[in-house]
């Protein structure tokens, strides 16, 4: 997957092996391992006057100044890429980062994994000019509402976010898909199957790996991870007890079923009180919504 960056400022993001956020983490990674490559372009070097000027005063009178449309058409012209009447569909995105956009989420991020080259043209000063949204850019794009300086950071959390879905970047495959804002599980393949009433409790492997519940449990997630929608479940490590604040007793119990359990309801109960807007879209089951009940949560109508 092929990354290219307009900037007027590129040193932000500088360069391999240890610089910028393309020098760390699993951007690195990816790079590296040639599972994405990231061309970072100087949007000053397509300007023709001495002062290399990419920004003039708005029509109409305000504040600030507004990037002009010439050189970032002529940095697009330079990718071989044509205004958006006259470039076709397929695997490649123009994307420009601004506040007015539209709120970046995970499952923009999953799309945008699926394409083979993404042009990320980063904002400045009091904006941009309208008609490169409307002539060259095939999205608009914002990660929050707030006002950035600029949209090399907004490009850099893009880049990032999805970078780490690629296949082959992160250490496990699932690792993307069970965590806070993941894909989730659906209750036909990913979830453990409850045993006869009366049924000693056991476990067996399923063929993939993974455990079976034979016991007579109610069914739960196969995966330890939360996931289908809500934030990921509360994690611990060693120490056990840290300032008087122990490990929950369960996590230590070799109970897989009951951990599993836990973590659900954990994840539920962060989410009621972090982001309780993502349970109006979650998937929940029933026994998801009596727990949010039990804990005061009404789910509107």
């Amino acid at each position: 997957m092929r990354f290219d960056i307009l900037t007027i400022f590129p040193e932000f993001f500088g360069a391999l092996p240890d610089q910028g956020i393309v020098g760390h983490g699993v951007v690195s990674r990816a790079l590296r391992s040639g599972l994405a490559s990231v061309q970072i372009h100087d949007l000053r070097s397509f300007t023709h006057d001495r002062h290399r000027s990419v920004d003039d005063r708005p029509f109409g009178g305000g504040e600030g100044m507004v990037l002009k449309p010439q050189p970032i058409y002529e940095a697009l012209e330079s990718l071989h890429l044509l205004p958006r009447p006259q470039r076709p569909g397929g695997d490649e995105a123009v994307i420009l980062l601004s506040a007015q956009g539209q709120r970046f989420t995970q499952s923009t991020a999953r799309r945008l994994a699926t394409l083979h080259r993404i042009v990320l043209l980063c904002g400045r000063y009091e904006g941009v000019d309208e008609r490169v949204a409307e002539l060259l850019c095939d999205e608009e794009l914002s990660i929050g509402d707030y006002v950035l300086s600029g949209g090399e950071l907004a490009a850099a959390v893009l880049l990032d976010a999805t970078v780490r879905l690629l296949p082959g970047v992160l250490g496990h495959a699932d690792s993307s898909r069970y965590e806070s804002f993941g894909e989730g599980e659906s209750t036909s393949r990913d979830t453990l199957p409850a045993a006869p009433m009366g049924a000693s409790p056991s476990y067996a492997d399923d063929g993939t790996g993974r455990e079976v519940n034979l016991g007579p449990r109610p069914a739960v997630p196969r995966s330890t991870h939360a996931s289908s929608g809500i934030l990921d479940y509360p994690h611990y490590t060693r120490p056990a007890e840290f300032l008087g604040l122990s490990v929950p007793e369960v996590l230590s119990s070799g109970d897989h079923l009951a951990i599993r359990r836990w973590r659900r309801q954990a994840a539920l109960a962060k989410t009621l009180a972090n982001r309780p807007d993502l349970l109006q879209t979650a998937e929940l089951s029933e026994d998801d919504r009596k727990y949010l009940a039990s804990l005061g949560y009404t789910s509107p109508a």
